[in-house]
């Protein structure tokens, strides 16, 4: 909050660097409603408030002042989104995840990491909404991309497996989402190790669909 404030004095509430330091603010917030999200119930929701009031402002002025199609108001659209997504707010969320998907499309290219980001995340929307088609569609085009300019064993590439996975199992697409996992699980093993979180989690996400336990 001080460096916020610092900012706005120093440098005015518009520019580039106040508008980060904005950004970094309302991520914390969003982080420490995660946390809470942890407890019981919903006690975060006061965070959430203030991660969308600062992810709000930082979005306006970024088009005002940086224009529709800048980095930084790209990622200030994709914070709010996210707040939305944290919240449950789908709709909401899904609106503006595609509109910095067809905006990241245009000014950065099909296949740049922050356009794939984009797409990933608006495909979790639509998995979150029992949406599988469309958000098998993006999430095989996010993967194939990544194998092609990353590499099959990439950390991003295996996160786009996994999450391919997870939506095939959610739409009762069981053997195929076993061994996708499986294969997403044994690269995993091999590049970040067995101690690695990702490789921890998904291993028992994938001892649990084997044993007929779905729960992911």
């Amino acid at each position: 909050m001080q460096i916020v404030e610092t900012s706005k004095t120093k440098l005015g509430e518009d520019h580039p660097d106040t508008l980060a330091s904005m950004a970094n603010l309302a991520s914390t917030y969003r982080n420490q409603g995660r946390i809470n999200n942890l407890g019981v119930a919903y006690k975060s929701q006061g965070r959430w408030k203030e991660a969308k009031k600062l992810d709000v402002q930082v979005m306006e002025t970024s088009k005002t002042k940086l224009g529709i199609d800048h980095p930084l108001t790209l990622i200030s659209i994709a914070n709010l989104a996210s707040t939305y997504r944290n919240q449950g707010r789908w709709e909401k969320a899904e609106k503006l995840e595609v509109q910095v998907v067809e905006t990241s499309k245009t000014k950065l290219g099909v296949d740049h990491p922050d356009t794939l980001t984009s797409m990933a995340n608006l495909a979790s929307t639509y998995r979150n909404q029992g949406r599988w088609e469309e958000a098998e569609k993006l999430e095989v085009q996010v993967m194939e991309t990544r194998k092609t300019k990353l590499g099959v064993d990439h950390p991003d590439t295996l996160t786009s497996m996994a999450n391919l996975a997870f939506t095939w199992q959610s739409s009762g697409r069981h053997s195929q989402a076993i061994e996708l996992l499986t294969d997403c699980v044994a690269k995993q093993q091999q590049v970040l190790g067995p101690a690695h979180p990702n490789t921890q989690s998904y291993t028992v996400i994938l001892q649990r669909w084997e044993t007929g336990d779905v729960v992911q």
